[in-house]
Parts: C-alpha cells; sequence; structure tokens
C-alpha cells in the first residue's frame, strides 16, 4: 500500500481520424498543456494514433518501440513525465521465443492470425524509456443500431493481464471493452493495485447506458484511483464515441469529467492517504469469501 503520497495526474480526451501526423501533433500539444498544468502521470485515449475504417488499421500498426512511442518517449524524457500511450495498433514482425510459446499455449484459432495487430497501451517513464506494454484481451464484436463492429476480425487478443508501477504506484493497464469484465480487476486488486487505467474509444451508445456505472463500479468494487481517457467524435466504422473522460477515487466519486464532444486535459491530484483510509474503515477486500 501507498502511504504519504500524492500524485498529480492528467487525462487526455481526444478525436482522433485517419491522419496518424496530426493526431500525434495534436496528443504532443494536448501532453504539453498537461505538463503545464503539473502533471506528473499523463494517460491518453485508446487508439490514439489512428483511428479510421477498420480495414485501415493493419495499415497504421508500427512496432513498438516506433515512429509513435518514439516521438512520446522523448516528451517524457524532456520533461520528466510518465505518459500513457492508451493504445495503438502493434505489429511484431519478429517474433520472440516468449512470444511464440505465449501462443502456442493459446487456441489454433487465435495462433493462425499471426498477420493481426495488437490493440496495446504502452506505459514511458521519465527517462523515455518503455517499462510496460498491455495488449487488450477482449475484443469489441458487437452489433449496434445496424452497425457492426468486430475487432477479432482485425486484431489479435493479448494473452495476459499487466500490473505494472507508476512512482512506485501499483498501476493495472485495461483497455475500454475490458472494463466489462470484472473478474480482471479483482485479479489486478488481489495483486495490490492502486490505480486502474482504461483508455478507451467507448461509444456513444454504450457510453450513455454503462461508461459512468461501468468506471465507478470499477472504482468502488476494487478500493482504486480509476482514469478513463476516452476519444470523443467519430470513430471507426463511423460510430459515435462518448467523450466524458472521467478521473474517479476510490470512492467512487467522479473528481474530474471531460465533455461529451471535442479535445479535452482534466487534472486530479491522487491522495493515497486517503485511499489507504477508505480500504481502512471498509475492508471489504479483505472479507471475500471467494
Amino acid at each position: 500500500m501507498t502511504e504519504n503520497k500524492k500524485l498529480k495526474v492528467a487525462v487526455i480526451q481526444m478525436t482522433s481520424g485517419s491522419d496518424k501526423e496530426k493526431n500525434l501533433e495534436s496528443a504532443t500539444s494536448l501532453i504539453n498543456y498537461a505538463i503545464k498544468k503539473g502533471a506528473e502521470f499523463i494517460a491518453l485515449p485508446e487508439v490514439f494514433n489512428f483511428r479510421g475504417h477498420l480495414d485501415e488499421a493493419a495499415n497504421a500498426a508500427e512496432e513498438i518501440p516506433g515512429p509513435s512511442t518514439d516521438k512520446l518517449s522523448k516528451v517524457a524524457k524532456e520533461n520528466k513525465v510518465w505518459i500513457l500511450i492508451g493504445s495503438m495498433m502493434e505489429i511484431i514482425r519478429a517474433e520472440s521465443r516468449e512470444l511464440r510459446a505465449e501462443k502456442k499455449n493459446r487456441s489454433s484459432q487465435l495462433a493462425a492470425c499471426s498477420s493481426k495487430p495488437y490493440n496495446t497501451s504502452v506505459l514511458i517513464d521519465p527517462k523515455g524509456n518503455i517499462v510496460a506494454k498491455y495488449s487488450k484481451m477482449h475484443l469489441f464484436d458487437i452489433k449496434l443500431k445496424g452497425k457492426e463492429i468486430l475487432e477479432s476480425s482485425r486484431n489479435q487478443a493479448g494473452a495476459k493481464p499487466c500490473l505494472t508501477e507508476v512512482h512506485g504506484i501499483k498501476t493495472a493497464l485495461s483497455i475500454c471493452y475490458d472494463l466489462r469484465f470484472p473478474e480482471l480487476f479483482r485479479d489486478h486488486s488481489e495483486n495490490g493495485a492502486e490505480i486502474i487505467c482504461v483508455p478507451s474509444s467507448f461509444t456513444k451508445v454504450t457510453g450513455e447506458a454503462h461508461w459512468e456505472t461501468l468506471l465507478r463500479a470499477r472504482a468502488i468494487e476494487n478500493q482504486c484511483f480509476v482514469l478513463a481517457p476516452n476519444q470523443a467524435g467519430i470513430g471507426s466504422g463511423g460510430v459515435k464515441t462518448y467523450g466524458h473522460s472521467m478521473i474517479i477515487d476510490p470512492w467512487g466519486k467522479i473528481l474530474a469529467e471531460a465533455p461529451d464532444t471535442g479535445e479535452a486535459v482534466i487534472t486530479a491530484d491522487l491522495d493515497f492517504t486517503y485511499l489507504k483510509k477508505i480500504r481502512e474503515n471498509l475492508p471489504c477486500l479483505k472479507h471475500r469469501k471467494m
């Protein structure tokens, strides 16, 4: 448990499109604005550098490290801040022995999809180093008001969770649709998570119904801070996204919220003495029977 520590965080809402260079310029500008507001840890949304038609996603994929991560690693190093790339399409051209072993343990269907990119979060430390990666495990295959989104047709699913650290604070990584699977976050809380990150491109239809409810639930049931940078505007396949990026405390209180449209930077001070007090006064994580 982190004690006697505060962390100034910024959550960035974007309206990314299909122009990668324009998206990178926008992300850099918003990050610099967050730095001026004193943020030490800055989180970008899902598919921050490219959000075009689903069929174009593979062409936008990069290796990690690569051009997009190099640009933001430089920003992190120059300003001595932590940056979470909410997600980007990752292509792995030369697979490591470890990755090949992971694939061998998956279903034959997933193992056969080696040409598809992963949807990957990247954590960069204040020295500009990539210190953690997480590939989205739960893929969004749905139909909404006549529009169909099939992430599994363009992406591979990640194989395992990722619990990392930011300034010594245990931080859980997740991406968008993962939010609907509470067992993932319970696994993280059992392993000491104090911050949960949910970078997203959450749709307007599902966002209006469930975004705030699910985010607050994950914060309350795991007694964690939640950082949820979302996209706004028109997303993949012409589907509207919800905006309303949020920072939520372990009691479920919304500390900061972005509007439903447009780019935005929201900030909050996370107080881990407060988190400790909540867990001591209401020790529900210790009361679990299953």
